[in-house]
């Protein structure tokens, strides 16, 4: 399997990118639930699926506990969580507060590792690796586009969540 995408044209005039082409990925109308997640990982662990579904049923409790606390949550392998929000802005510190808050959201950052890509040979002789950073849960997502979708290729659109073509 694969992720797959669609070309679509940046058509905002303001947008330093406008008139290029960008893959933008789509997805099944259905998402993965908890018991299709549970029976999955039933398969590749000694864990019977009620036990796993019990286990994911109080991670969203126990992930709430800690934000509540002000903490951030590292599932290993997964990624780090936390708290984000947006404020109104105040001329002065002391008008800005808690009231101020207006729209709170869950951060995430996947888990990272640094992947050596090669080496610098600097001109006084030393070598120095060059690293790049791979992101565990996307590294070897293969892409491809659909086919299904053709005749959507050249259709225009403002990128939201299709990138930008910087990475």
């Amino acid at each position: 399997m694969s992720q797959k995408f669609i070309k679509k044209l940046n058509s905002n005039p303001r947008s330093m990118a406008y008139g290029k082409y960008f893959a933008r990925a789509i997805y099944d109308k259905t998402f993965v639930g908890t018991k299709q997640l549970a029976d999955f990982i039933q398969t590749q662990a000694s864990v019977k699926r009620s036990d796993v579904v019990a286990v994911l049923d109080e991670l969203g409790a126990a992930m709430k506990h800690f934000f509540e606390m002000g903490q951030k949550v590292k599932l290993e392998g997964i990624g780090i969580f936390k708290v984000g929000f947006s404020s109104i802005g105040t001329d002065k510190p002391e008008d800005l507060g808690a009231q101020n808050i207006t729209t709170r959201r869950v951060l995430f950052a996947p888990e990272s590792v640094r992947v050596v890509t090669g080496v610098n040979h600097r001109a006084d002789g030393t070598v120095a690796q060059k690293f790049a950073v791979a992101k565990n849960l996307v590294k070897d997502i293969v892409f491809e586009e659909a086919k299904e979708y053709a005749d959507t290729e050249t259709s225009s659109t403002n990128q939201q969540g299709g990138g930008n073509g910087n990475g």
